[in-house]
């Protein structure tokens, strides 16, 4: 049995106490990555963003917002873990300011100036010992390329990308990408079939 840590669903980067910037991203497929893991009989930890999915009860959930937060959870459980599936799709930017009270409008257009947020799966490749990593990419052009790039760039063992269809959506349609760039599998389907298929694909390879 391994240990598995999954991130999960989106992030949360507050522009003041009730505005903030995010996405779409439901959960919905982290929580069938958890679900495939579990069904295997492996132990999951589950670092999640403000989701409204259930996750398999026999997981440890370890609820966060931020992108900053989603990252210390995570590099507070990794190293205790055999793998990493990064499925959330955590926020990108954040704001330099944050409002200590409500924006209030003026009539007059807001600036907001906008930095990155840390690369969650990156900084856990800067730490890795003998763990394997799996990450998930949305793009919009160029998607094996693109997914090939940031599998180099996070130091992945396999990657997984999809489109923007994939989003809060009940079915989805990937493609399984090896640091060789060999596409293991093209799948489509409801995301539970589709994270039984990619989990199949990860016990074969990655897990002893």
């Amino acid at each position: 049995m391994s240990r598995i840590l999954i991130t999960s669903g989106p992030t949360r980067q507050h522009l003041d106490p009730v505005r903030y910037l995010t996405n779409a991203s439901s959960g919905r497929m982290g929580a069938a990555m958890a679900s495939a893991a579990v069904d295997a009989g492996h132990e999951v930890v589950i670092v999640s963003g403000p989701v409204d999915v259930e996750y398999p009860s026999a997981a440890q959930v370890v609820p966060v917002v931020s992108t900053e937060d989603m990252l210390k959870a995570s590099l507070e459980v990794f190293p205790d873990c055999d793998g990493l599936i990064g499925v959330a799709a955590p926020c990108d930017y954040r704001p330099v300011v944050v409002a200590a009270q409500k924006i209030r409008k003026t009539g007059e257009p807001l600036d907001v100036r906008l930095v990155e947020t840390p690369d969650v799966v990156a900084q856990l490749a800067t730490v890795r010992n003998s763990q394997w990593m799996v990450a998930f990419a949305l793009e919009t052009e160029d998607l094996r390329i693109r997914a090939l790039q940031k599998l180099e760039r996070k130091s992945c063992d396999l990657i997984v990308v999809n489109g923007p269809g994939a989003i809060h959506a009940i079915n989805t349609q990937v493609e399984l990408i090896s640091a060789e760039g060999d596409v293991l599998a093209a799948l489509a389907g409801s995301k539970q079939q589709v994270a039984a298929d990619i989990f199949r694909v990860i016990q074969d390879r990655l897990i002893p």
